[in-house]
């Protein structure tokens, strides 16, 4: 049996969209407002039932990657009964799969969840964020427990995601992992945040590592390329790093070959809602990944991944990505 397990915040986002950004002390009339289930992981998760429910489907009923692939999100959340909890687990594609959320921290003296609030300017297609979040952590303990309980079939082989958050505790997750299931486990981790002290450490420490747009600029860097090729890997065989319109780069760090896509069309789309959309790519990766360990080559998971994120931000949500990714054609990478 396969398992991706995510560790990430959730949140619930409140989105405004609005026709330019607002000046400082200034009033500015919303054109739309939303409030919908977030999080980085949570993120990757929705996008990632879709794929796997989709076609091709066996015998059973059931799509033949979902009768092997089990997903699991590692979140702190408010209490079980809150009105907040239910709402952010209904927001899910498939709400049946009840071990999806399972192992989820649920923070029983606390109703409010970690929330989000974001404007989405008409203007530049950008967003601006503001976070709050009063839910306890995950401390390295709870996760360690969690571990132990989750890994009991020690012939099961093990995918662990994680948001490139609190650092100093995400790097003893990471080393937790290593102990308890040995090579029968692959970690990958999200580089975003820049100016994030510890990041480069989680890096060190993954199979595969997501580098953001916005760390890499603010490290000095002025391609996708030259960031994954500047970043010191000791232990990744991948590294992908995203370039909003410009596509994404992937480098295979056992023969140096760098691969870059940009779709054809990224010119000219429409940009609808960019909220998710490096969450939607990593969904993308990992589904190539886990789902795909001897069909795919790296070149074809960064399409693939490329292909699913410009989807996503031509619409508001995540809902259909899966059935609109099976029109379109194969292009193919160029490799540097």
């Amino acid at each position: 049996m396969q398992h991706i397990a995510l560790v990430g915040a959730c949140y619930l986002d409140t989105i405004l969209s609005v026709p330019h950004y607002p000046e400082e002390d200034s009033k500015l009339r919303a054109t739309n407002l939303q409030v919908r289930r977030g999080g980085n992981c949570p993120n990757t998760l929705e996008v990632l039932q879709e794929l796997l429910l989709a076609p091709a489907v066996s015998s059973s009923g059931r799509s033949s990657t979902q009768a092997r692939i089990l997903t699991h999100l590692i979140s702190p959340l408010p209490a079980r009964d809150a009105t907040a909890t239910a709402q952010i687990l209904a927001s899910f594609t498939d709400t049946s799969i009840r071990h999806e959320f399972e192992h989820c921290l649920y923070r029983e003296a606390y109703s409010a969840p970690a929330s989000s609030y974001i404007l989405r300017s008409a203007a530049t297609g950008s967003r601006t964020i503001v976070n709050h979040n009063e839910l306890p952590e995950m401390t390295v303990e709870e996760f360690a427990t969690l571990v132990e309980s989750m890994s009991n079939k020690k012939s099961d082989s093990w995918w662990w995601h994680f948001e490139g958050r609190i650092p100093d505790v995400t790097l003893q997750c990471m080393r937790v992992l290593r102990k308890a299931l040995g090579e029968n486990v692959r970690v990958s981790v999200e580089i975003e945040k820049p100016g994030r002290a510890g990041l480069r450490e989680l890096a060190a420490e993954a199979d595969v590592v997501f580098y953001s747009r916005s760390w890499a600029e603010d490290c000095g860097y002025t391609s996708a390329e030259a960031c994954l090729r500047g970043e010191k890997l000791p232990r990744a065989s991948l590294a992908f790093c995203t370039w909003g319109a410009s596509g994404a780069a992937c480098l295979s760090l056992h023969d140096g070959a760098c691969f870059q896509y940009c779709p054809a069309q990224s010119g000219c789309i429409k940009i609808v809602d960019t909220v998710g959309a490096g969450d939607t790519f990593i969904a993308g990766v990992l589904y190539g990944l886990v789902g795909h360990p001897n069909r795919w080559e790296a070149a074809d998971v960064l399409r693939f991944a490329v292909d699913l994120a410009t989807l996503k931000v031509q619409r508001e949500g995540f809902r259909g990505l899966a059935k609109d990714m099976e029109v379109l054609g194969k292009p193919t990478c160029t490799s540097t």
